[in-house]
């Protein structure tokens, strides 16, 4: 049911004639009588008794009219609460974010948000350190996470997405040394290893049907840089483990490809994280929609592209 026809029909009764309605709506008269019509044909009754001389409303309409006023002005007041908060986005944002969102992903989200909405400024603690909230005087996080970490802490959280993970090389790595097919075969290759809190992650756990394969790799490099892994990585010095969300575009660039592609590695989730609900304001729900829809078109460019398949990225739809 369209709120435009909503308006022609109350704007009938309100005159008591459809040329009226339609001339001081700046509508045809046949236009006026197809959106009158429409609501006809979904209330299921006449709402109008119509003779030669006269048209008033029948005993349906009488009943209906006053609650598609109403309804019309719950509409219009929603729209009205939307603009206000659109008009309203504004304010200081102070946001963390691991290195490689921050230099890749989110540095071109928050541009464009910045430049439709001059009246928010942004204050970035970017590191792939965990922060503090109240230490590092910070509003909000973005943060990858297992399943249900969420819930287990003393946070508020928007889930943004669920996060898919894949062995991936340079065309040029693969040409000099191969691709591995199977997970034994990988410890002869180079990994390229992220560090954190001085732990190197240097197992990989991939996983085929119901099996589960550990594999301890060898490595000339690690790094606390999630970004600089990945740079390492198209530069062709070995193997990196990484997130679909910070290789997508090099992926769809063709300066990584992945590395045996039957074999999955466990899902992470994305979410964006406060220390309470009232610390929400307009302007992190914009970047939470900005985010989800940005994600979801890289999701949906990287399975065009046959990097992975859908069931790979599933959402939460």
């Amino acid at each position: 049911m369209k709120m435009a026809d909503l308006r022609v029909v109350i704007k009938i009764a309100e005159l008591q004639s459809i040329t009226a309605a339609a001339n001081q709506l700046d509508i045809s008269s046949s236009a006026a009588s197809i959106a009158l019509k429409r609501i006809e044909n979904e209330v299921g009754a006449a709402l109008f008794v119509r003779t030669t001389r006269q048209l008033r409303l029948s005993s349906e309409g009488e009943r209906y009219l006053p609650l598609c006023q109403q309804a019309l002005d719950l509409l219009q007041q929603g729209q009205q609460a939307i603009n206000d908060e659109r008009q309203s986005i504004n304010g200081e944002v102070r946001m963390a974010m691991s290195s490689e969102m921050g230099r890749n992903l989110m540095r071109n989200l928050l541009n464009d948000l910045l430049a439709h909405h001059p009246d928010v400024t942004l204050r970035l603690h970017v590191s792939d350190t965990r922060v503090d909230f109240y230490r590092d005087g910070v509003d909000v996080a973005l943060r990858a996470m297992i399943a249900g970490a969420v819930n287990e802490s003393n946070f508020y959280g928007f889930k943004i997405c669920n996060i898919p993970h894949f062995l991936c090389a340079s065309p040029q790595y693969l040409a000099k040394y191969g691709a591995p097919t199977h997970p034994g075969e990988l410890i002869v290759h180079n990994a390229l290893l992220y560090k954190l809190y001085n732990v190197t992650h240097d197992t990989w756990l991939l996983l085929h049907g119901d099996q589960e394969h550990k594999i301890k790799m060898t490595s000339n490099r690690a790094c606390n840089d999630g970004d600089l892994v990945r740079r390492w990585c198209v530069d062709g010095v070995g193997i990196a483990k990484k997130s679909a969300i910070d290789v997508a575009q090099d992926m769809l660039a063709g300066r990584l490809q992945r590395v045996m592609p039957d074999y999955q590695i466990p899902l992470t989730e994305l979410w964006l994280v406060l220390p309470s609900r009232q610390m929400i304001t307009p302007a992190i729900r914009l970047i939470r929609d900005e985010l989800k829809q940005k994600i979801s078109a890289l999701r949906v460019e990287l399975i065009n592209n046959k990097t992975l398949a859908e069931h790979e990225w599933p959402t939460d739809d």
